[in-house]
């Protein structure tokens, strides 16, 4: 029974080949843990949304709202404080595990030819996740996120050329004030995450199309 409903499927769907693409590869020899950082940077993304549309189930993108939002999550929601807590340290952790893996990628040599566009699309994923970390951090509208806002905008202002535009169209204004809070909430919540799953998906699949690039050969040198 379990196997004619599993040729059903193959039949219509074709598991069996996807799963023979996606799963059923050679790994070269000498991958060990540090090959994981990628994986496991992806596993924190998917918990970050996870916990991102719990978490937005219950907030307000308003000044005089925002901090009592996440308040009301922290104090009054059941497990809220430790759903938050997956969420803010989720982010942390994605940041650091990213970072490791664009750093073993660059040190043994696994972004030369033929994946110099697998290490491409991956720098603008790095980018990207430093872009929801900065975003996210003013959501719950208190002075730490509301100040580090401020100095990050103004940082945005000493870029050449374009940077009083850039910090400005961050802002919605010459100051950090409610329309901030609003558009850093779309950028945060649908602008990123959209961007970030693209881009994720396109180097999943240069990562499949080329395979995993093996620890560099030492005897060759």
């Amino acid at each position: 029974m379990r196997r004619a409903v599993a040729t059903w499927l193959d039949e219509r769907c074709g598991w069996r080949t996807l799963k023979r693409v996606l799963l059923d590869r050679k790994i070269p020899k000498g991958v060990g843990w540090l090959y994981t950082l990628g994986s496991i940077s992806l596993f924190c993304f998917l918990l970050q949304v996870v916990t991102g549309i719990l978490l937005a189930m219950n907030y307000a993108a308003t000044p005089d709202q925002a901090y009592l939002s996440v308040k009301y999550v922290t104090e009054e929601i059941p497990m809220g404080a430790f759903l938050r807590g997956l969420h803010k340290w989720g982010a942390s952790a994605m940041v650091v595990f990213a970072t490791l893996h664009m750093l073993r990628v660059y040190f043994m040599g696994a972004f030369k030819y033929p994946r110099e566009m697998t290490w491409i699309v991956g720098l603008a994923i790095w980018l990207l996740i430093l872009g929801l970390g900065f975003t996210g951090y003013l959501l719950p509208w208190d002075q730490k996120g509301y100040w580090a806002t401020v100095v990050g905008t103004k940082i945005a202002e000493q870029a050449p050329f374009l940077g009083e535009e850039i910090a400005t169209l961050l802002r919605g204004g010459a100051q950090v004030g409610a329309v901030t809070l609003t558009r850093f909430y779309a950028i945060h919540l649908l602008l990123l995450p959209a961007c970030l799953v693209i881009g994720l998906l396109v180097h999943l699949f240069l990562v499949i199309w080329h395979g995993i690039s093996g620890p560099p050969d030492r005897e060759r040198r």
